[in-house]
């Protein structure tokens, strides 16, 4: 089944030499071979603004970048999160994207009563690919993934997204180029899927 796919490129510096680029491109090229629609958001690229205060959450002035980033999400069947670990969790762009892509109206919006949130995403899969220095499996274990959980839990599940799947991608620094190839040929193959 051909489905929509945006991807959201995470890191924060729009040079295209990071490690995180190169798995969004060959997840992209994947995907295209097996026919699925894909759309890309590089939060790098975009003007965004820190929230500083619920007031501004709330109102509704988002500007033409997060309207635009909001309907490539509106528009998929499934997104792509990838971003590289800064101090235990994502980059502070990344955070500040989810906050004001992800507001009232467009994410969530309230009930009747006026008292319990309503997800407006529900339908939509998700797939997280984290890298980082340390070890996956050590991030897993001692650390709880507590970064990726309130990703999971928080942002994207409050909202009505799932199944949400998660790819942890340890020791990025010492990779020489024959790991690189598996993690590329990793990524076009979850791209072919869609998943």
């Amino acid at each position: 089944m051909v489905k929509r796919i945006t991807i959201i490129e995470g890191h924060p510096d729009s040079s295209k030499v990071h490690f995180g680029h190169a798995l969004v491109e060959a997840y992209a090229k994947g995907a295209n071979e097996a026919g699925h629609e894909v759309k890309r958001l590089s939060v790098a690229e975009l003007d965004l603004p820190f929230l500083r205060s619920k007031e501004e959450w709330e109102a509704d002035t988002s500007s033409q970048p997060i309207r635009q980033s909001q309907d490539a999400i509106a528009w998929a069947d499934h997104l792509v999160v990838v971003y590289p670990m800064w101090h235990g969790t994502m980059p502070a762009l990344l955070k500040a994207f989810f906050e004001q892509v992800f507001r009232p109206g467009f994410a969530m919006s309230k009930d009747e009563s006026g008292k319990m949130w309503k997800k407006q995403l529900t339908g939509k899969t998700a797939r997280i690919i984290v890298t980082m220095g340390m070890p996956a499996l050590f991030y897993r274990w001692y650390f709880r993934a507590h970064s990726l959980k309130s990703l999971e839990r928080n942002i994207l599940a409050f909202c009505g997204i799932g199944p949400i799947k998660s790819t942890l991608i340890g020791m990025v620094e010492n990779f020489d180029d024959n790991k690189i190839k598996q993690w590329m040929a990793k990524m076009n193959k979850l791209g072919q899927r869609a998943a």
